[in-house]
């Protein structure tokens, strides 16, 4: 090991643990009036927020949770969430985001793998317990969350309604200091197989990401996106890698914060309008569902910037949300990163060359933050160049990267093989360090012993004017092995079949963009197209509904 200097610190010298507390008292020093705002229903000031953040900790300490123990959390996109954020993990405790979009059966695992001994639920949720509360072993209370008049419900060991239980607790709690290491944060994240895997960040983790994405949405003039006078609103569930993180960054910059509960593409045009949204993040599934709504209609959504993460952006995407006024900038990660790898950026060279070849690098999964560190290796793991050219797999390195999955050693030592983080996404680097995403490996299509990406064929299928929506996988093939095979959801009174697929791929094929192989045989229009827990293209399951029209014989199938 490197023999360097260490000189101790002076006697009485304070050793200041990165921990999740600093971010919040660091909010109200900035922006004291500032809102944190609930739908149409509730607002209140960052001192309000402190407040209460100190009120819930008394009311969980007071219901005997200890540090250590998991709590977790089934809730919309709430000012609560954003009170257990901090609050729960300021004690010591564990905060479990519970995803209410998997199965019961996967939440009933999830719970009972995370340890969970408190549970918040929403009164939307209660159900959803109850069918599971049996099968549960370790939970020992409950809280409700509700939104209206109803301050009580069926749920075991119910400790009380949370807004009763903050109005009778103190408004003061003094946050201990502790370990930075210690954990802060878990939720489960889904595969094609098994059953879900659970995630954990600590707070120096959170801390350091938190930094690191307020500096790059913040100081990249080329794609500045969240200032202390932007208005930001996450349409990404906050049971899902804390809603990105973004959170955490605008707490601690007192920023205006919009919080729209459950998903409704109606509600979320009413509050950009009523509350000046400038900010938000989401996947590409949602925001075309926003710009789908009736309320998005003729809409001129300018001055809105949007973080597009989770999947690829694609150029069709991108072009109808420009027209719309909204400014996309795409940000690369994962559930495994916190999750901030990425961010697309513009330098001096970009900035001076055509407005198409900086859509081009918009789109693109970015330059990585800082102190991340990328690479792509081969089969072997063996480092390929960044030529912008050679393809492998992506790894990364990065102070914030879950260390492991809990309680699944072997699985976590799968995730860190050769000491870098795998992320199962082709991709490629280049001089600049730009990260281009091919594909996942377990979705890159083999046919007659060339690889496509179904990544690029979505993006260039998505150019069509007929398609609003695009899934493209591989399918058995006697002969080839495989072909690509495209689903498609096609806007209202439009039509397209095989053939004209075909017709609009032929100029991409002419300039190189893709092989004449590459071009789908075959496709299928449906009305929609399955997706995950958190709105990515679900592609073990669109496999499958392929493999079963073609086996029906489907009218919906076009073929060449």
């Amino acid at each position: 090991m490197l023999q360097t200097r260490v000189i101790p610190p002076a006697e009485g010298a304070y050793q200041f643990p990165l921990l999740i507390k600093r971010l919040l008292l660091s909010g109200s020093r900035y922006e004291k009036t500032r809102e944190i705002v609930y739908r149409d229903q509730l607002r209140y000031s960052y001192l309000t927020l402190n407040e209460r953040i100190a009120r819930l900790a008394n009311v969980l300490t007071e219901a005997g949770v200890k540090a250590g123990d998991t709590v977790a959390v089934m809730d919309w996109d709430s000012h609560r969430y954003l009170e257990c954020m901090f609050a729960i993990p300021m004690i010591g405790a564990v905060v479990h985001t519970i995803n209410v979009r998997l199965s019961p059966e996967q939440v009933l695992y999830t719970m009972n793998h995370a340890d969970d001994r408190f549970v918040l639920v929403n009164s939307d949720f209660v159900g959803l317990y109850q069918a599971i509360a049996g099968q549960l072993t370790t939970v020992e209370k409950t809280l409700l969350l509700t939104d209206g008049e109803q301050k009580t419900a069926d749920l075991p060991n119910l400790v009380g309604e949370y807004e009763q239980l903050l109005a009778a607790a103190s408004p003061v709690y003094d946050f201990p200091d502790f370990d930075e290491n210690s954990i802060a944060t878990t939720f489960y994240t889904t595969g094609t197989t098994g059953n879900p895997k659970g995630v954990y960040f600590t707070h120096r983790q959170l801390v350091l990401h938190t930094l690191a994405a307020a500096s790059v949405t913040g100081s990249i003039d080329s794609v500045r996106l969240l200032g202390s006078n932007d208005v930001y609103m996450p349409i990404t569930p906050m049971f899902h890698v804390h809603a990105w993180g973004i959170p955490y960054v605008a707490t601690m910059l007192g920023i205006k914060q919009v919080y729209p509960g459950r998903y409704e593409p109606e509600m979320l045009c009413e509050l950009w309008r009523n509350e000046k949204v400038t900010f938000s993040h989401c996947v590409p599934t949602i925001l075309q569902m926003l710009l789908n709504a009736k309320g998005a209609q003729q809409q001129d959504f300018g001055g809105w910037k949007i973080i597009i993460g989770g999947s690829a952006l694609n150029r069709a995407l991108y072009e109808a949300a420009k027209a719309h006024g909204i400014q996309l900038t795409a940000a690369y990660g994962m559930s495994e990163t916190c999750p901030l790898v990425a961010c697309a950026h513009l330098n001096d060279e970009l900035l001076a060359g055509s407005e198409d070849e900086c859509i081009t690098y918009r789109i693109k999964a970015g330059v990585p933050v800082p102190l991340v560190e990328t690479a792509i290796v081969d089969g072997n793991g063996n480092f390929l160049p960044a030529d912008g050219e050679s393809q492998g797999e992506l790894v990364l390195r990065a102070p914030w990267l879950t260390m492991g999955y809990f309680r699944e050693p072997e699985k976590g030592a799968e995730l860190w093989q050769g000491g870098w983080l795998h992320t199962g996404d082709v991709a490629t680097l280049d001089s600049m360090g730009v990260i281009d995403i091919r594909d996942r490996i377990k979705d890159v299509i083999k046919t007659g012993g060339e690889w496509i990406s179904s990544l690029e064929l979505e993006d260039l299928i998505s150019r069509h004017p007929a398609v609003r929506e695009v899934a493209v996988v591989g399918v058995a093939d006697p002969q080839w092995g495989e072909r690509p095979f495209a689903l498609l959801v096609i806007h209202e009174g439009q039509s397209i079949d095989a053939k004209a697929l075909k017709e609009h791929l032929k100029p991409f094929v002419e300039l190189g963009h893709i092989n004449k192989w590459a071009i789908p045989s075959q496709i299928a229009l449906v009305t929609e197209i399955p997706k995950t827990s958190v709105g990515k293209l679900d592609k073990k399951r669109i496999r499958l509904d392929i493999s079963q029209l073609q086996a029906s014989n489907s009218t919906f199938l076009s073929t060449l």
